[in-house]
């Protein structure tokens, strides 16, 4: 109860955690649902490009007038890090360089910074969590993501003196899905386009869930934050379901499928041939974890968990996340506690873009979820000695030449405004963080 007994004392002083949203989407809808149920916690200002689309969503999501009343709307986000008035900003936005250039204002202006905003993390992060460090500042990632639960379980099995195999998440996913755009996804996810628009559903943002990218740009982020490791050519996404993960996710060596000991992975809800999974583990993370001696895993035994045969490797998961309707926690831990729920520490993985089709020359890349290219999953060395474009980046280039489908697209191949705040940041993390090949 610590976070609560710190917030009802802050309430009772007439001090309340203060909070900034960029970006009033579908997770900052969730996370301001919760504000008026969080005695303590208050919402005083919130950016976004549409301000009357901001204010729509706060009634939305139940609040009254008074409640709207009280909280400044602008398209400003310049001007919502500069309030006196705020502790801890959340960047919602989805946008890497917007990501990129709030992360900074937020330690220039003395803000503590929770990244939803987790392709901005992936193609910068390292960077931007020293420099709030530097600050005197949290960098978060955002409880109720996938990212920052999976680095809890973690954190979690390695305080407790177990060797971590694997962590992760699941997903839906079949190899087909690669060529997804927004015109197929919602024929896979059982939806007709006018039903998803009726429930504000962003058809880009959500084929990149479909099509792999938001896998591989979740793992780098997990990867990046707890030293765990990409395997060498990308995300393998084996079916598998909650009572096979410590059978499935173990080395090779041992009999599992993992290239090897100590690396992020997505395991699928799907068979290859399409089949559901057994108790499936789609909208769950997951660590795996080998027990140091026979007698912890005796007590693997003895406690009833889900071993592989040998009894030594276990898994341990949390099967659902609320996503925005959790994004208090990671709020309350940078403001009340100085603590991060997660947060980047290095550069071991980056998400590249591939070329989801054939693309001809003079074509423009249009990112993550798009139609041209997909993120795949690579050690961060072998991203950097192949020229890798940071997927992060590929959104509104045009290509010199002609690309195959499937192939990787390098920062040769595009046209990249090397002036650009995002892309200058970007080269700066590479040069400060560079990783060992």
């Amino acid at each position: 109860m610590y976070l609560q007994t710190q917030l009802r004392q802050r309430a009772a002083r007439g001090k309340p955690v203060r909070v900034g949203l960029i970006g009033a989407g579908k997770f900052g809808s969730m996370f301001l649902s919760q504000a008026p149920a969080t005695v303590g916690l208050e919402v005083a200002a919130i950016a976004d490009l549409d301000p009357g689309g901001a204010r729509n969503a706060c009634a939305t999501v139940g609040w009254d007038d008074h409640r709207i009343s009280q909280v400044r709307f602008t398209d400003e986000a310049a001007a919502l890090m500069r309030a006196d008035d705020i502790d801890v900003v959340v960047e919602a936005t989805g946008n890497p360089a917007a990501g990129i250039e709030h992360a900074r204002a937020a330690a220039a202006h003395g803000k503590h910074m929770i990244m939803v905003n987790v392709e901005a993390d992936v193609l910068a992060g390292a960077l931007l969590a020293e420099e709030a460090r530097s600050a005197g500042l949290v960098y978060s990632m955002a409880y109720g993501d996938q990212p920052a639960l999976t680095c809890e379980l973690v954190e979690w099995a390695r305080s407790c003196g177990f060797d971590v195999a694997a962590a992760g998440k699941g997903t839906k996913y079949l190899p087909g899905y690669h060529a997804s755009t927004p015109d197929t996804v919602w024929d896979h996810y059982g939806l007709t386009a006018e039903a998803a628009a009726g429930a504000g559903m962003n058809s880009q943002m959500f084929n990149s869930f479909l099509d792999g990218t938001k896998s591989a740009i979740e793992m780098a982020a997990i990867a990046n934050a707890t030293g765990l490791t990409p395997p060498p050519d990308g995300l393998t996404f084996p079916p598998c379901g909650m009572d096979d993960l410590a059978h499935v996710l173990r080395p090779r060596a041992q009999g599992g499928q993992l290239h090897h000991k100590g690396q992020v992975e997505v395991v699928s809800s799907l068979e290859r041939d399409g089949r559901p999974v057994a108790r499936d583990l789609r909208w769950g993370v997951y660590v795996v974890m080998e027990a140091p001696n026979d007698y912890a895993a005796g007590c693997f035994r003895q406690y009833g968990m889900n071993t592989d045969a040998s009894g030594r490797y276990c898994a341990m998961y949390k099967p659902f996340h609320l996503i925005g309707l959790e994004l208090n926690i990671s709020i309350l831990s940078a403001a009340l506690l100085g603590q991060p729920t997660g947060q980047t520490q290095a550069f071991s993985g980056d998400v590249a873009a591939i070329a989801k089709r054939d693309l001809e020359e003079g074509e423009i890349l249009d990112g993550e979820g798009g139609f041209t290219v997909y993120g795949k999953l690579l050690p961060a060395s072998t991203s950097l000695e192949s020229g890798a474009l940071p997927l992060g980046l590929a959104h509104n280039v045009k290509l010199n030449g002609p690309v195959e489908a499937g192939t990787l697209i390098r920062w040769a191949d595009v046209g990249v405004d090397e002036s650009a705040a995002a892309v200058k940041v970007r080269r700066a993390m590479e040069q400060r963080f560079k990783p060992a090949a």
